[in-house]
């Protein structure tokens, strides 16, 4: 049941998932300018950013630990240390790629592990009627993370010596759990975690028996509208003659602008037309607007044109993601963190193989070629998704998925 103390107004509660996007602004932005000046290769880069993405899903396997024993506020603020931690470690390791791509990629895992306790406290403290309203504040938080990261990252770098950059850095990933302070958090589940990885798998079997879920897993596991671009383009600036510091603000501004503008007008057109449906067109146009940018100069102006755009269609793809994970969990379930992990980890694939393929692009055609492989792969997806959604019976672009029976509630403790 929900704590008796009043909740803060959604748009606080979003804004406390900032750690995330803080610590992928530094994965995405940072560290590709900072190995790219040290003349590390392209595809090395990628792979180094792909192996650290790549624990956005597989991290999942430990998320039944986050729905008992300690209280999810405990779980998402002790991650939230970990993940700064790491991300210092990372920076100050820059001349030992195997220590900065091991601590990239715990980093990553810990952030992920703290959105995912942070995500299944949400959707118990917030009501049904504000759940989009807190998509898209989530997601203006980790777009705008990002781009804090990005800028802030940037100038400090080039200011500040590594040591001291990458303090404040690590500082900044954490400050976002200040929050947590004034949030109502229910007392844990006091049950071992090995109760709770039994109760998850049967609880992951029974979301794979049901049409909707199937139907949303395959949205969240395809390239349609993953934007992976936005991934690489942080180390791509010297092919658009952009400086170090043009590159960090571009970056900054690109997430900052477009994705609150990308997130606020998400529950507007929510309202109008079904999330799966949106999911698809989101997709589309974004990619066309990836390819028109082939034929653009190589110059600054095209390079924060690029990450605008991109970033825009971006923020609009994981709000929609954002609102049909906060659908499916529904109210009062006890494993509601461990859910949140399980459908978001799904999110993630799409992201890790399309940096690869993108990385792979640029190594056959430059920055013309990452265009074309990130635009055509996303685009034949989005078709194939829509023709197939098209030829099933029923209404399968209806996007209201039902919510998951309560699973044996037991009462929370404030």
């Amino acid at each position: 049941m929900r704590p008796n103390r009043p909740a803060p107004p959604v748009w606080l509660m979003g804004l406390s998932n900032s750690t995330v996007g803080l610590a992928t602004g530094i994965v995405f932005f940072v560290m590709p300018q900072l190995l790219a000046a040290q003349h590390v290769p392209e595809a090395t880069i990628a792979g180094i950013t792909a192996a650290a993405m790549s624990a956005n899903f597989w991290a999942v396997i430990f998320s039944p630990m986050l729905d008992v024993r300690f209280s999810r506020r405990w779980y998402a603020t002790v991650f939230a240390a970990g993940t700064s931690l790491l991300m210092f470690t990372a920076m100050t390791n820059m001349h030992h790629l195997v220590i900065l791509e091991i601590a990239l990629v715990l980093g990553v895992a810990t952030a992920g592990l703290s959105t995912a306790a942070l995500g299944g406290w949400l959707s118990v403290v917030c009501r049904d009627q504000e759940k989009n309203k807190l998509s898209a504040w989530a997601n203006i938080a980790f777009i705008c993370g990002i781009g804090v990261a990005s800028s802030v990252g940037a100038e400090l770098v080039h200011h500040l010596t590594m040591w001291l950059s990458a303090s404040l850095l690590a500082l900044v990933v954490s400050l976002p759990t200040t929050i947590f302070l004034i949030m109502p958090a229910p007392g844990p589940d006091r049950r071992l975690a090995g109760e709770s990885f039994v109760q998850f798998n049967r609880d992951v079997l029974a979301l794979l028996r049901r049409r909707e879920v199937l139907i949303a897993l395959l949205f969240f596991v395809s390239p349609c509208s993953s934007f992976a671009l936005t991934n690489i383009l942080g180390g791509l600036g010297a092919d658009f003659h952009a400086s170090t510091r043009m590159i960090g603000l571009a970056g900054g501004a690109g997430a900052f602008l477009s994705g609150l503008a990308g997130c606020l007008v998400f529950p507007i057109i929510a309202r109008r037309m079904p999330l799966r449906l949106l999911y698809l067109a989101n997709g589309i146009v974004g990619g066309l607007f990836t390819l028109s940018l082939i034929v653009l100069p190589r110059e600054p102006w095209s390079y924060a044109l690029a990450l605008l755009g991109e970033f825009l269609f971006q923020a609009g793809a994981y709000c929609i993601q954002y609102g049909i994970v906060l659908e499916t969990i529904g109210q009062n379930n006890p494993l509601a963190a461990t859910t949140f992990a399980f459908l978001t980890a799904a999110t993630n694939i799409p992201v890790t193989y399309m940096i690869v393929a993108d990385g792979r692009g640029y190594a056959m055609g430059g920055v013309a070629g990452s265009l074309a492989i990130d635009a055509g792969i996303g685009i034949a997806a989005c078709l194939l998704l829509g023709l197939l959604l098209y030829r099933l019976p029923g209404k399968a672009f209806d996007s209201n998925v039902a919510a998951i029976e309560p699973l044996n509630t037991l009462p929370q403790e404030d």
